[in-house]
């Protein structure tokens, strides 16, 4: 199979990225001469509100829009989203999510680690540098987009706290609060939804704290205010509305692995030869576009990710 470098950037496609690019230094300027009202631009650790512009965040070159591609609409990605935590169908989570309170919020870091720490949000946008980064993402429904985040690497992170000799997997676990989160009625999932990794994935250059989307702060229905983003896997494996990291030796069981163990791997990586229980891999429907498109091993990140699963069998660890 070929598999197009996702590093590479065509000149056809750099209108769109510099358009948005213009666009968003534009309000940046504007907005530090204080000519947009409404349109706040807060520095990282000031960023609250729903719609607040991130200002001094440069994008990584080394992410920028993949061959052949082109952005999606930022509309596309707030109103077309899974959170079951608001409720299953695609349209709840822009609705039910808008009370959502992300301040004040904490992120307690624990398990096999020598330095436990319960970080404040405003922490960790302070954390490392923030950047941004534009990645394909896939559900695992077999629909995809292209997005740019912003955020920084899991690894700065993993590297404050320190983990021990034994800690194996990372753990991630979402908020659940029952009063704001009207979808921990159902049981649909076993609550609180929880995500993982192995240590190597989690250390991966590509695997992104993510705080941010389209310039502005994550909304709340796409996992406000801190979510996971891993771009070779699909897109249930990024917990949304983190509040606890842990660092455990053994794999952690997660959300969709005890709802559906025969439908849901760990790994859960992006793979057109492994088709899911009730459909088929091979194909996926990117949102703005007619038909159908082939899927990419790895999402495309094949370079970058696969020497991770040498000698590893993909249909049984799927």
């Amino acid at each position: 199979m070929l598999i197009r470098r996702s590093t590479d950037i065509l000149p056809s496609e750099i209108t769109t990225e510099s358009q948005y690019n213009s666009r968003r230094d534009w309000l940046k300027a504007a907005g530090s001469l204080g000519l947009i009202a409404g349109l706040p631009l807060l520095s990282a650790c000031e960023a609250q509100a729903q719609g607040a512009k991130l200002a001094g965040v440069k994008p990584n070159a080394a992410f920028g829009l993949p061959e052949g591609e082109k952005l999606n609409k930022f509309d596309e990605l707030k109103s077309y989203c899974n959170f079951y935590e608001f409720g299953t169908d695609k349209t709840d989570p822009p609705v039910m999510a808008k009370s959502l309170k992300t301040r004040p919020w904490t992120v307690a870091v624990e398990g096999e680690v020598l330095k436990p720490k319960v970080f404040d949000i405003d922490e960790l946008f302070k954390l490392a540098p923030l950047e941004e980064r534009i990645y394909r993402f896939r559900c695992v429904e077999a629909w995809s987009m292209v997005v740019p985040w912003t955020g920084f690497p899991l690894s700065a992170l993993i590297n404050a706290v320190q983990p021990k000799g034994n800690a194996k997997f990372v753990e991630f676990v979402t908020l659940a609060d029952k009063a704001q989160m009207p979808g921990l009625r159902s049981g649909v999932l076993d609550w609180p939804y929880t995500e993982g990794l192995r240590m190597d994935e989690a250390m991966h250059p590509l695997t992104l704290v993510t705080l941010g989307a389209f310039g502005e702060v994550l909304p709340n229905q796409n996992g406000a205010p801190i979510r996971m983003t891993i771009p070779w896997k699909y897109g249930f494996k990024g917990g949304k509305s983190i509040v606890k990291i842990r660092f455990v030796e053994k794999e952690p069981r997660t959300a969709w692995v005890k709802a559906g163990p025969s439908e849901y791997g760990f790994y859960s990586n992006v793979n057109p030869t492994v088709d899911h229980a009730r459909w088929s891999q091979a194909t996926e429907r990117r949102l703005g576009e007619f038909g159908k498109r082939k899927s990419l091993m790895f999402n495309g990140y094949t370079d970058q990710v696969a020497s991770m699963y040498t000698g590893m069998d993909l249909k049984k660890f799927f």
